[in-house]
């Protein structure tokens, strides 16, 4: 593609070959900032973008200067889930995804300007041409080319993970995956979260600060919560025993 300028806008098919865009305050954030008044922060000096919505249910944060680990994180509320993606995920993907969660979150306005597709997962693998193979730990979506592999595995942490790469190039890789609420996850998110916290009252970011507040009093309600029903003890109701007929007299 060395015809092209680095601004350029082109047309990459299939999708998941795309890359990341050069916009993501415009192409995946944009929208829920200001159709649907997400709150937001914006350092310019590393691009770190955080949004929390308006119910204060769902939050994103974007992290651009993660050399290895995810760029984009979304995090969800009763329940809690928590989903993520990597440097190269193509833009159209993340946007897809961030402008549904105002529907998601009950919010209707603009629906007719960002409809939702009504087809099921295993309807639009089979309209694009994708393979499905399960059995009883996964299923497993792959694209026609092969680069592209969606898993569901819905016992395990990761229970969507969407893995993409072509032979011999590191540009091509990226990643992407939503977790499911486990104790052990949800104590890492807060130590992550506190280290996020020390460093932005370091800088003087208060709008972060109490973005970061907020989303450590679910996340730790939502842990105690999950640890209490983990300590509940079971119930045996035992089996009723069964009637004899009385005899007649």
């Amino acid at each position: 593609m060395s015809g092209f300028a680095p601004t350029d806008r082109v047309l990459v098919s299939p999708r998941h070959l795309a890359d990341a865009g050069t916009d993501p305050l415009r192409d995946a954030l944009g929208p829920l900032i200001r159709l649907f008044g997400w709150s937001h922060t914006h350092d310019a000096a590393t691009g770190h973008i955080t949004l929390d919505s308006p119910c204060h249910g769902a939050f994103i944060d974007f992290t651009p200067s993660n050399p290895y680990g995810p760029w984009w994180r979304t995090s969800h509320h009763e329940p809690y889930w928590q989903a993520q993606f990597g440097r190269h995920t193509p833009i159209e993907a993340i946007a897809a995804f961030t402008q549904a969660l105002p529907q998601f979150l009950g919010d209707t306005r603009h629906a007719d300007r960002i409809p939702l597709s009504t087809n099921t997962l295993v309807e639009c693998a089979r309209l694009n041409g994708w393979d499905m193979t399960a059995d009883a730990q996964a299923t497993v979506f792959t694209s026609a080319d092969g680069h592209c592999v969606l898993t569901h595995a819905p016992h395990a942490d990761r229970r969507w993970q969407i893995q993409h790469r072509l032979a011999d190039d590191a540009d091509t890789a990226w990643f992407a995956s939503v977790t499911q609420a486990t104790p052990a996850r949800l104590s890492e998110l807060e130590a992550d979260l506190l280290q996020r916290r020390t460093q932005a009252e370091a800088e003087g970011r208060i709008g972060e600060i109490e973005g970061i507040d907020l989303t450590l009093t679910f996340l730790r309600a939502k842990r105690d919560e999950t640890q209490r029903r983990a300590q509940r003890p079971a119930v045996h109701l035992g089996i009723p025993a069964r009637r004899r007929p009385q005899e007649s007299e």
